[in-house]
């Protein structure tokens, strides 16, 4: 993946990356997918927490 694809998803140019964009750099940084799913769960709950208060 080079540099460039970085910074535009850093800077909201790419507003949602392909999901095999998301697994190339959970592996590049040597996060598993079970746990970068588990943060997107969690992120999922606490968004409908928030618009249900």
């Amino acid at each position: 993946m080079s540099v460039e694809t970085l910074r535009k998803i850093e800077h909201g140019r790419v507003p949602t990356p392909a999901f095999f964009t998301v697994v190339a750099i959970a592996e590049a940084v040597g996060l598993p997918l079970d746990q970068l799913s588990a943060l997107g769960a969690s992120s999922s709950t606490e968004a409908a927490v928030s618009l249900s208060a």
